[in-house]
């Protein structure tokens, strides 16, 4: 069973009143466990595509089902809980908070959530992704490649079913992408976590399971191994 479908999604938007279709009938679906690439320009649709997957944004039609649950069925509370429980969001730019420490970080959406056992949580994933000796630095004693260690150890210490990447490995060199994408690689395999990766780099997209090429909003390719590494 797939755990994450879209059939014929498409979303257009509008721009000074003329419509742009952002994604124009993206038929996809990806297992648990399977880590998939989308690869292509800026502007073929990679962003809008995780947006959709990850309940972010709605298809203008068709349908894009996360889980079993059609996303555009939900109401505002439960589109809140079905985020919050099943997906983590890895961003280029990190998007860790400069004013709280490392650790403050991670376990800060169980601590959204109420969860007594974050700073726990949070300690146990710093470890997996070898940094829980910088759990009392603040962001901007890290480097780069450390940052993003945290901050997919945020996305992941909820323990979702779907991790979106956009770009994890735009803002690092070619030594600490690998890293970073040898660690995704690893979180696939070891937690069966569902990876969408949107990336330029097919370098990049060599780790995955899958690779979805897109151009203009269309899926143009999808390249399957024979299953999930």
């Amino acid at each position: 069973m797939s755990l994450i479908r879209l059939d014929r999604a498409t979303k257009e938007y509008s721009t000074e009143g003329r419509p742009v279709l952002a994604l124009q009938e993206v038929t996809f679906e990806a297992a648990r466990g399977e880590f998939a690439a989308l690869v292509g320009r800026s502007g073929c649709g990679k962003s809008t595509m995780l947006n959709l997957s990850g309940a972010m944004d709605f298809p203008t039609s068709g349908s894009v089902i996360l889980d079993g649950v059609e996303t555009r069925s939900l109401n505002d509370s439960a589109l809140t809980r079905l985020r919050r429980e099943k997906v983590g969001f890895i961003f280029q730019a990190f998007q860790l908070l400069p004013a709280l420490t490392v650790a403050e970080n991670v376990e800060l959406p169980l601590m959204l959530a109420g969860r007594s056992d974050a700073r726990a949580r949070a300690l146990e994933w710093l470890a997996r992704v070898e940094m829980a000796e910088y759990a009392s630095r603040k962001p901007f004693q890290l480097s780069g490649g450390q940052m993003q260690r945290v901050a997919i150890a945020r996305a992941l210490v909820h323990a979702p079913s779907l991790l979106l990447a956009d770009e994890p490995t735009g803002n690092l060199d070619s030594t600490t992408s690998d890293v970073i994408l040898a660690l995704l690689r690893r979180i696939a395999t070891e937690t069966g976590t569902t990876i969408l990766m949107a990336t330029h780099s097919v370098e990049a997209a060599a780790v995955a399971d899958t690779i979805v090429r897109m151009r203009d909003g269309h899926i143009q390719e999808i390249q399957r191994a024979s299953c999930p590494s």
